[in-house]
């Protein structure tokens, strides 16, 4: 009987396990659970270390990777904090634009977010409950009054959005949509701070509405349009 054959492919080790995934999505988790909020602080490194059983490049690895997301911040002598609640069922997604122009980065933004934004307006319209639409209006209703009192309404304005993705019935709209528009300002902040940026729009997030309302899913893709276009237009012109 001959012996084994020596030909054949060794069998390769298993690959060590993908420790910095595993504390993040631990580290996800252990936020929810625990209920953690914007401004809350994060265990200790050496904590984590402890509880994770894992060195101290790998707590930090994991911290830069929040960081990069928006959602951490780590204050010089104070500890790591929390800027946003997150889940361990939160898909969560780091937005760079390799451009030196601030207008270029806008516009490309925009042009991922507009079909995006425009099928949530449509899935909306088709999926919008009663409790929905309700919450859609009051928000909209706020969103009128302090942008007649003031003559803008960026947290308000946002309030309504967010209602509308609420409605999709789909929680990849608001994550997507809500980073996207989050990156979308952090670039606009300081080149051109405008409170009359978009202002044209605000007529139409009231014709948006009533298409949702008529569960009218083309007519809603057409508002959104409607409001986009405006936020191109005015980016042009603001960054001449």
């Amino acid at each position: 009987m001959s012996g084994m054959r020596n030909d054949r492919p060794a069998i390769a080790p298993l690959p060590p396990m993908d420790r910095a995934r595993q504390v993040t999505e631990t580290l996800a988790s252990y936020i929810d659970s625990a209920r953690l909020a914007a401004g809350d602080r994060l265990p200790a490194e050496r904590e984590l270390m402890a509880a994770l059983g894992v060195g101290r490049s790998t707590i930090r690895e994991v911290i830069r990777h929040f960081q990069a997301l928006g959602v951490m911040e780590t204050r010089k002598g104070s500890g790591t904090y929390l800027l946003k609640p997150i889940t361990s069922a939160t898909i969560h997604m780091p937005l760079s634009v390799d451009t030196a122009s601030v207008r270029d980065a806008l516009l490309q933004t925009l042009e991922v977010r507009r079909g995006i934004e425009c099928e949530a307006g449509m899935v909306a319209a088709r999926k919008r409950t009663a409790a929905d639409l309700a919450n859609i209006e009051r928000k909209l209703d706020e969103m009128e009054r302090v942008h007649l009192e003031k003559g803008s309404s960026g947290p308000e304005d946002l309030a309504f959005h967010l209602a509308i993705y609420d409605a999709t019935h789909n929680p990849l709209f608001r994550q997507l949509l809500e980073q996207m528009r989050e990156a979308f300002e952090r670039f606009w902040e300081k080149p051109f701070d405008r409170p009359d940026f978009a202002r044209r729009s605000f007529p139409y997030h009231r014709t948006l509405f009533n298409a949702i309302a008529a569960q009218d899913t083309e007519a809603a893709r057409r508002e959104t349009l409607k409001i986009l276009d405006v936020v191109e237009e005015d980016i042009k012109e603001m960054s001449k």
